[in-house]
C-alpha cells in the first residue's frame, strides 16, 4: 500500500519561487513513474511534468518548460518539484500521482488517467 504526501504549496508573488514536496511510503519500486498534477478551479487536471524513477529522465507541458524542475532523492524516496519564475497561471492545487510502470512514450507520463495512486494535493496560488 503505497502513500504520497505532498507538501511546500503557499502563497507567492509573480516571479517567485516554490519547492513542492512528494514523500512516498510503502511499497514502492524503481520501476515506477511519478508525477506532478495541477488543477485550477473550473479546469480539468493537467500533466505539468513526470519522472521515471529508475532512469531520471524528465518530461515536462510545454507550459512550463525551463521554470520547473522535477527531481527525486531515492534515499529519501522524496520526489521534487522546483517552480522558478512563477505566474498567476500557475495558480492550483498540485498533485503527486505514481504509478508502478513505465511509458515508452514520455508524454504518457502526463496524463492523469494512466496514474492510479495520488496524494492529497497542496495548493500554490501566485498573486
Amino acid at each position: 500500500h503505497v502513500q504520497l504526501v505532498e507538501s511546500g504549496g503557499g502563497l507567492v508573488q509573480p516571479g517567485g519561487s516554490l519547492r513542492l514536496s512528494c514523500a512516498a511510503s510503502g511499497n514502492t519500486y524503481t520501476s515506477s513513474c511519478m508525477g506532478w498534477f495541477r488543477q485550477a478551479p473550473g479546469k480539468e487536471r493537467e500533466g505539468v511534468a513526470t519522472i521515471q524513477r529508475n532512469s531520471g529522465f524528465a518530461y515536462y507541458v510545454d507550459s512550463v518548460k525551463g521554470r520547473f524542475t522535477i527531481s527525486q532523492d531515492t534515499a529519501k524516496n522524496t520526489v521534487y518539484l522546483q517552480m522558478d519564475s512563477l505566474k498567476p497561471e500557475d495558480t492550483a492545487m498540485y498533485y503527486c500521482a505514481a504509478v508502478f510502470l513505465l511509458f515508452a512514450d514520455p508524454k504518457e507520463g502526463l496524463k492523469a488517467r494512466r496514474f492510479p495512486i495520488w496524494g492529497q494535493g497542496t495548493q500554490v496560488t501566485v498573486s
